[in-house]
């Protein structure tokens, strides 16, 4: 009995992923970042500096420091929350 080959669309369209972007996987963003990164818009949204926000145990307990460094350049981020506010986020974890 032969190996019967799965041509179905899912697979078909993983591979020509995997072959258009082979470093794709590189780049690619965390649901955990996605997700950190709205709870950061909303609480600063809400008032609160992005220091303190960065402290909060949902943030420190999801992503590294080096990861939060990262999401702090995302453009969203910097339209919604301004450069400076970034500015002295950046100058925080490096800091910690």
């Amino acid at each position: 009995m032969r190996a019967r080959l799965d041509y179905t669309i899912a697979s078909v369209l993983r591979l020509a992923t995997l072959v258009r972007s082979p470093f794709s996987f590189l780049f690619a963003r965390t649901s955990a970042e996605e997700h950190v990164a709205e709870y950061l818009m909303r609480e600063h949204g809400r008032g609160r500096p992005v220091e303190e926000i960065l402290q909060d145990p949902y943030v420190r307990n999801r992503l590294t420091p080096e990861q939060q460094s990262r999401m702090l350049d995302r453009p969203e981020l910097v339209h919604a929350l301004g450069e400076q506010t970034l500015d002295a986020a950046r100058q925080y974890l490096r800091t910690r």
